[in-house]
Parts: structure tokens; sequence; C-alpha cells
């Protein structure tokens, strides 16, 4: 039986302890509250005398009566909502801070406002804090223990009364301004505060964690303590070799202070930190110990689907989530003031292994995400803490639920329209790192890629429409601008990435992204004609080399080949063009021609480059299709009459682009006759579309005529751009660089002009 006694003990220890601990303490403040009740109507019924001194003690209720003073009239929270002279001296004084808060439930301050609206005769008496015209502030307001024990010194009876009858009122908490310190809400400290009270139970001791029993003997908050290295040997030693949550707590503590140093915000820390090398280790031992310590003792669980388990309903989790949230503050913090990259990037890298703990706390994940995102479209970011940041959102996407994926999904994209704001030959690596970084986060959920992915097609749609209906001057420039091509672009590279018949036969199954490329492809096409002028020409060109990736990953027919045709039929391609000294335009970081190069040869030869390259990229997608020749065909009978005209006297007379666009109209046909040649050994009928499907499958288009010649010219276009990027470093290096950035500046005039007009996408 003794054996059975105590089994059951425990289990009510565990189970019940708490709650039988709290209905206790519940009823006795009611039997509290409605005892002074009775005894202030007692009182003002007496006379005047009845509140002189000396009088005897009331026989019905047993308790003291207080001497009459100047808060005789007053109850015991009319008297802390009041004030004393003692407090209004110190806050008159400003000597020494409040040192907490008093918190109580909701039900309890509810009590006590029933209590209190009996009594409205007494005259408040002056208010100890300056500023604070709300009741609800001044009724958690707490005393400080140098009022309490004056208030012992002044008046001992009414301190004995209260010592007996509202014991917590004195229950005086040192630890309430380090809660503060952790950046506890309010909820937070409601649940705190009981555990902390449960200390003075024998049997509350029993189920008390670690660090809420050395919470009163360990902190003492009142004077500020100078980190030294000692002590940063001392917290490290302790957390790697006994991961103690003590040693982790004191950490956090400073970690806070030295995330906040030198600034200037009036709020105190326990700690300081004035040594750089303190600082630096500080830093380190905080960033690499504390996920050790919390995955000794909070284990995180993954499963082979990688699905994060945590024992977020054990006791200890919820001990330690006020110090998790306040270290995950503080980390937050620290990455908007960090400007060193290795500091950077190790601060980025431990925030993964807090991540599965944080999975609760949707508000800070929110705000760790759109941090981390900042960093990562920072144009200034290096490309290896641009990786480090993305990695941390991909680890949240991957662990996190459907709600959080779409915060995250929306955080990145807004990131990325951001960042792709101007667009120079110095940004646009960095542009393209967050394009096809973050092209990846929409297939780890098809259906929250799939409606993220729609919502924000379709915005660009709505923006594309309101640009053609609304006949303002200046409406085309919220389609013309870089934000709006690298949305594109970046939609491109999604449906590019997720929609390729390689990877949908992997998955067994077709894409949900796929049936997106239909509205990305309208809204390309539509933004290319909005204006179909010379001066937007770098722009068609940026937005032909989007679908072109987008059909050669898919394997979908866009006829681009009109789009170019375009281009030769403008009168900037087909009459006579000046000469001019410009340096040529470099069309990958322009999409708007100035002025001075309009009409000039140097322009007249890039737009001729660029559409001779992007005609050879377009055919040779479908060089090996069965019906190459037809497909060819109209476009090589157009360009043989252009450049029939070209070469007239009235033409252009570009020596340059015309023979380019001749060989390339040779290759084109020479291609056709090779298709023609192995067509006629097929035994399939045109209407057999397995047939035309596995017409020449698996040949390389490389060993094709027009993909030979396709191939040697992307050969010579690299080869011009490493010549190209040596000299432009050159010059970097030489100081000539002046010249350059203001080009660079020129050509994104536009766009800088346009931001006072327009809203970000």
């Amino acid at each position: 039986m003794a054996k059975t006694s105590k089994k059951a003990t425990r289990k009510f220890e565990k189970n019940h302890l708490k709650d039988s601990l709290e209905r206790r303490k519940v009823g006795a403040k009611i039997k509290q509250k409605v005892q002074i009740k009775e005894k202030r109507a007692l009182r003002n019924a007496k006379d005047a005398e009845f509140l002189g001194k000396g009088k005897a003690e009331d026989g019905e209720e047993g308790a003291p009566e207080p001497k009459a003073d100047p808060f005789g009239q007053m109850s015991v929270d009319d008297f802390f909502a009041g004030g004393f002279e003692v407090p209004e001296k110190l806050a008159k004084k400003n000597a020494k801070k409040a040192l907490g808060k008093r918190k109580r439930s909701e039900p309890e301050a509810e009590k006590e406002d029933e209590g209190d609206s009996s009594d409205a005769s007494y005259e408040e008496a002056p208010v100890a804090s300056d500023g604070e015209g709300s009741e609800d502030e001044d009724e958690d307001m707490g005393m400080s223990k140098e009022a309490m024990e004056a208030l012992a010194e002044k008046d001992p009876e009414f301190y004995k009364y209260l010592k007996e009858n509202d014991p917590e009122t004195l229950d005086f908490d040192e630890d309430a301004d380090l809660a503060e310190v952790d950046g506890l809400s309010g909820s937070e400290e409601e649940e705190e505060r009981p555990k902390k009270k449960s200390k003075k139970s024998k049997k509350a001791k029993a189920v008390v964690e670690e660090m809420e029993v050395d919470e009163e003997s360990e902190e003492e908050i009142l004077d500020e303590t100078e980190v030294t290295k000692e002590m940063v040997a001392k917290w490290k030693k302790a957390m790697s070799e006994q991961h103690s949550l003590r040693a982790m707590r004191q950490v956090v503590l400073a970690f806070r202070a030295a995330a906040h140093v030198n600034e200037d915000e009036g709020k105190d820390y326990k700690y300081t930190i004035t040594n750089p090398d303190v600082y630096h280790q500080l830093l380190v031992i905080t960033l690499q110990l504390v996920p050790e310590v919390l995955q000794h003792h909070l284990p995180v669980k993954e499963s082979a689907a990688g699905k994060i388990r945590v024992s977020t309903d054990s006791k200890k989790f919820k001990t330690l989530t006020p110090l998790l949230k306040s270290h995950t503050t503080s980390v937050q913090h620290l990455l908007t003031t960090l400007s060193d990259e290795a500091t950077l990037k190790l601060t980025l890298s431990t925030i993964n292994p807090l991540l599965p703990y944080l999975l609760p706390f949707k508000k800070v994940l929110k705000g760790i995400v759109k941090t981390v995102v900042d960093i990562w479209s920072d144009a200034s970011s290096s490309e290896a803490t641009r990786i480090t940041a993305f990695l941390v959102v991909r680890r949240l996407a991957v662990i996190g639920d459907a709600g959080l994926r779409e915060a995250v999904l929306k955080t990145v994209y807004q990131g990325l329209v951001k960042g792709a704001r101007n667009t120079t030959i110095h940004t646009i690596q960095g542009i393209n790192l967050m394009k096809n970084s973050a092209a990846e986060l929409w297939g780890l959920d098809p259906t929250i890629g799939y409606t993220t992915g729609f919502t924000f097609i379709r915005q660009l749609a709505i923006h594309l429409r309101s640009s053609i209906t609304n006949n303002a001057k200046e409406s085309y420039k919220t389609i013309y601008n870089w934000q709006y091509i690298h949305s594109l672009d970046f939609w491109s590279c999604v449906l590019a990435e997720h929609c390729s018949p390689l990877k949908e036969a992997a998955r067994g199954k077709e894409s949900q992204l796929r049936a997106l490329i239909y509205p990305a492809v309208q809204v390309t096409l539509g933004a290319m004609r909005l204006i179909p002028t010379s001066t937007y020409f770098p722009l068609r060109f940026h937005l032909v080399r989007s679908l072109l990736r987008l059909s050669r990953a898919t394997g979908t027919y866009i006829p681009l080949a009109p789009l170019l045709l375009e281009v030769l039929s403008a009168a900037e391609m087909k009459k006579h063009a000046k000469p001019s000294t410009q340096r040529p335009l470099d069309f990958s970081v322009a999409y708007k021609a100035p002025k001075i190069y309009l009409r000039t040869r140097v322009y007249q030869d890039g737009v001729g480059e660029q559409v001779v390259e992007l005609l050879g990229e377009f055919f040779v997608l479908w060089a090996t299709s069965v019906a190459a020749p037809e497909l060819g065909l109209p476009v090589v009978v157009m360009l043989k009459r252009w450049l029939k005209e070209a070469g007239a006297k009235t033409g252009n007379r570009n020596g340059k682009v015309n023979a380019a666009l001749g060989i390339l109209v040779q290759k084109i046909e020479a291609n056709g006759r090779w298709v023609e040649e192995r067509r006629v050994k097929v035994e399939f009928a045109p209407g057999n579309r397995a047939g035309v499907d596995g017409f020449l499958k698996g040949f390389e288009w490389e060993k094709t005529p027009l993909g030979a010649y396709v191939v040697g010219q992307r050969k010579q276009r690299e080869e011009k751009a490493k010549i190209l990027e040596a000299g432009r470093r050159e010059e970097d290096k030489k100081g000539k660089g002046g010249k350059k950035g203001r080009e660079d500046v020129q050509m994104d005039d536009v766009v800088e002009s346009d931001d006072e007009e327009e809203d970000d996408e």
C-alpha cells in the first residue's frame, strides 16, 4: 500500500498539483476580497472616532485594524494604485527605477474592479509615475523593495496585516526586470509568474526545472556587470561540457546586450561589453553553443520524409520559450547591424538549428524571414552570404506548414522585386542568382506554388491591362522598368525549372505549375508589344530570351520569329545609319536605348547581332523536329526579301548585319534539307502523334547544320564577353570606371525617375 500511495502522490504532483495550488490561491483571494469589502462597509458606517489611534481589533473578523493615517480610507489596491510618499519621492528624484510589474490575470482584475467600485469616497493620492494616464498601467505597477521596507518601518501593523491577508502584494520579484530584458509579452509573464511562486511550496519543487530553481539566486539586476574574458570562458566551459541552462541563460542576456551595443535607446541591460575581444568571443560562443545546448535538452527528431518533431508540450520547452524568443530577437537585431561578411555568414548559419524550435511562434519566424530576405536581396551582400541566407529561407519552407510556406514565398518574391530595382553590370549577377535560387522554392509545395504564382502573374497582367487602357502619358512606365522585366523573367525561370518533361517523368505526373505557362507567355508577349519602337528593342530582346528559356525547358512552342522580324521591319534597321563614336551598347543591362544611340551605326550593329543570335536560338530548338522545313520556310522568304531591300541604294548598306543574316538564312535552309533527307525514310503518317514525337528523338541537336552554327556563335560570344569583362576589371583597378558608371546611371534614368511615381510591385 505504501508503494501504491507513493505512486499516486507522484502522479498527483505531476498532473494536478499546479491546478490545485492555483484553485486554492484563487479561492483564498476571493475570500480575502470579501473580508476586505465587509470591513470597508463597517468602517464607513462608524463615525470618525472609530478611525482614531489605538482602536481595538475587529472581533468579528479577527484581523488587526490599521492605524488611522492618511491612507485609512483606502483599500489595499487603492493604496498601491495611488502611490505613497516613498515611491513618489524616489520618482521625483529619479534616483532608482521601478523594478517590475505585478501581472495579474484578467479574472482577478475583474474581481478587484468589482470590489473597488463601491469605494468612491476617497481622494486619489499623487501617482508616483508621471506621464502615465492609463488606469490599467497604474494598476499593474508593483512596489519596489525599498518601498516595502519603508512601509514596514512607518506602519508595522499595516505591513503585518498585508503579510497575513494579502501576501502576494509583498511578493517582491527581483527577476521582473529580467523578464522585460528578455522581451517577454504580457501573456508569457503571466505563464511564468505562477511557476516562480510555486517554488515556495515544497511539493511544487519536485516539478520545477533547473533554470527556474536557480533564478532567484543567480541574478543581481540592480547593477550592470562588465563581461570579462574569464566570465566568457566559464560560460563556454559550462555550456560545452555540462550543457548548463544557467550558463546559457547568462550568455543569452550578455548576447542581447552585445547585439544592442553602442545603441542609445535608453534601455538598461544586465551586462555591458566594452572590450572588442570579449565581444567577439561572446558572439562566437553564443552562436555556436546555444543551439547545441538546446539540442541536448530538447532534441529535434526528423523523420525520413523530412518532418520535424520537437516536444513543444513538455514543461522544459515552455520553460525555455522566453529564453529562446529573446535569443532569436537578439540574433535578428544583430543581423541588421552587421557589416562584416564573415560574421554575417556565421550568424545566418546558426539560425538553421533554431528554426525547429521557433515553428510555434509565427510572428517571430516572419520577422526572421523578412530580415534574412533583406540580406539575400541586398546588392551589397556577397554571393556566399546570399547563398547562406537562402539556405535559411529554404530550410524554413521545407519544415514549415502550408501557411508558413506561403508567407515565405510572398516575402521572397517581394525581396526579389525590391532587389531588382536597379540593374547594372555590377548587380546583374546577383539578380540572376536571386532568380535562380528563388525559383527552387516554388517546387517544394506544388499547391502553394501554383496559388502564389497565379496571384503574382495575375498582378502583372492587371498592371499591363491598366497601362493599355490608361491614356495617361506616363502609364507605360509601370511596365517598362527593371522590376517588371525581372518579374516576368523570374516566372519563366520558375516554370522552366519545374515543368520540364524530365522532372515530370521523375514525379510520375504533370506539374501543377504547367497551367501557368499560357498566362505567363501571354503577359510577356503583351508587354513586348506595348510600345513597339526602336527605343525599347533591348526590352524586347530581354523578354524573348525569357520565352526561349521557357520553350527550351518545357518543349512548348512559342512563336517568337514574328517578334524578331518586326525589329528588322523598323526604320532603324532598314535605313542608312549615321556614324557614331559611342561604345557599343550593353544589351544585358539596358532595357531602353538612350537617345544618343538612336539612328547610329553602332546601335544598328548591336540590334542586328541580337536578332541574328535570337533567331538562331529559336530555330535550333526545333532543329530535329519533323516540321523544321515548314517552320523555317516563311522566315527564310522574309529574310531574303529584307536582304534584297537592304542591299539596294536606299537600303541600310550595313554589310556586317546583312552578311550575318545571309549566313543564318543559309544554315536554316541547310537544316531544312537535312531533315527532309531523314523524313523521306519514315513510315508513319503525319497524324501518328507518337511517330512524330519520336522522330530523331535522342539525336544530338549540336550535330545538325544549324546546331553546329549556333554552338560556334555561342563560343564566340563567350570569348568576347570574357575579353570585355577583363577590360572592365582592368579599368576598375586603374580607377577609370567613372565614365562607365555614368553610363550605367544614364541607362537606368527612367527607373530612377519612375521610383517616385509608382509603387513597388
